[in-house]
């Protein structure tokens, strides 16, 4: 055998034991299959039938669950319920009532865990949460009470419920469900939400972000409570953006102060509904001072809508991202001289301290080529430019000086020629 066969034979080697505790970490860590999603439920159909009303008669049926497998399976119920509509639902929105018929006493009680609304109930002698023990090839019913409150929102219409179990042992199809029709019958519809950016920027440098967050409801009816919004801002990287954070509230732009890293914004009033039409709430956005930030920066912004009241689980979340940059200062204007100008030769006004800012100002904002110097100024001097009345006077002694030059030279040549 040759070396180089060797030697790849030991890497080969080397490779297979170094995997080898790892598949055998995965083997350990994967899931077991003992049979313990075995249990059924079964729902018989609801009594008195027919629609529910807010604050009017409940309906009851039995929910039986069976086991048929040879050994008794724990049962922890849940009745998960599907609404139709955009509200979320308070605990005393539903009417529900567990009574045992063939199982232990019951005790019962609503759960609403991410904001959803669910039907629990446990043995009333064991510790809250315990599930029942169904027998091996046995079952146990119930008899469950279901209505609507008075309050039950009148966006929201028809809705599920499924009887399941919150500890898995439901096996995957075995859950029954049944549907509950709501009456008045009413077109169910959603809450949008979304952001428009408006504008970016001052002079194209995203200095100030200008944002609309709007709301529309759609369908029938109207939320019970008042919708709130919390803003929530980020970034990049680590630094302090010190955000200033406005809200065009009564024809002004106020501040919004950051509470736990949240901006609230002003409630909109219960009763919104799709004949509201859209709400918008103007925003506006801009780095402070303060900022660490020191260059362009994608920053996002995200809303969070839910009812004031009651269950506040979100309703939606819109989030939006758009550039800013710091707003810098201006530097002052400093005068330049131009190195072709001859002073000598150039007239220049006499400053009136009155006037002195007004000239800066005009100087500072003006482009191309100023005629301050030939216009002059109302509370200044300028030197005259120009012919005058006094052309003719000095023409005359410039030219009489000339011509005694010109004799001073003559009488001194012919000095020396005498000599």
């Amino acid at each position: 055998m040759s070396v180089r066969t060797t030697a790849a034979i030991a890497v080969v080697a080397g490779v297979v034991t170094t995997l080898l505790p790892l598949s055998a970490t995965a083997a350990s860590a994967a899931p077991a299959t003992d049979g313990h999603a075995v249990l059924r439920t079964e729902m018989g159909a609801p009594v008195p039938s027919g629609p529910l009303t807010r604050g009017g008669a409940a309906e009851t049926f039995d929910l039986t669950v069976k086991n048929p497998t040879g050994k008794a399976v724990e049962y922890k119920p849940w009745l998960l319920l599907d609404p139709k509509g955009p509200s979320r639902l308070a605990e005393n929105d539903i009417v529900f009532k567990v009574e045992a018929v063939d199982a232990p006493a019951t005790t019962s009680h609503v759960g609403q865990q991410d904001g959803e609304w669910q039907g629990e109930f446990s043995p009333s002698a064991g510790r809250p949460g315990a599930g029942f023990d169904i027998p091996a090839n046995g079952a146990m019913t119930w008899k469950v009470t279901i209505g609507l409150g008075a309050d039950y929102p009148t966006n929201n219409g028809d809705f599920g419920l499924t009887a399941t179990s919150s500890n898995n042992s439901v096996a995957p199809g075995g859950a029954d469900s049944h549907l509950f029709t709501v009456d008045p019958r009413i077109k169910t519809g959603e809450l949008k939400t979304w952001f428009k950016q408006v504008s970016s920027g001052k002079d194209g440098q995203e200095q100030r972000a200008y944002l609309d967050l709007n709301y529309q409801a759609t369908g029938d009816g109207t939320f019970g409570t008042a919708l709130a919004t919390s803003l929530t801002l980020s970034h990049p990287g680590q630094q302090d953006a010190d955000f200033r954070l406005q809200a065009l509230i009564g024809g002004r732009w106020q501040d919004l102060s950051p509470k736990d890293s949240r901006y609230e914004l002003p409630l909109i009033a219960k009763g919104f509904g799709a004949a509201s039409g859209v709400h918008t709430q103007p925003l506006r956005l801009s780095l402070g001072k303060h900022t660490k930030l020191t260059g362009r920066t994608t920053i996002t912004m995200e809303a969070e809508v839910r009812q004031a009241e009651g269950n506040t689980w979100p309703l939606v979340t819109v989030p939006v991202q758009f550039p800013l940059t710091p707003i810098t200062e201006p530097a002052p204007t400093e005068p330049t001289a131009n190195p072709t100008a001859n002073p000598t030769t150039t007239p220049s006004p006499t400053p009136n301290p009155s006037s002195t800012t007004d000239v800066r100002q005009a100087v500072a904002t003006t482009t191309g080529n100023s005629n301050l110097a030939a216009t002059g100024s109302s509370t200044g001097s300028l030197a005259a430019t120009g012919a005058g009345s006094s052309t003719g006077l000095y023409a005359g002694l410039a030219a009489a000086l000339v011509a005694l030059g010109a004799a001073t030279v003559w009488l001194g040549r012919r000095r020396r020629t005498n000599v």
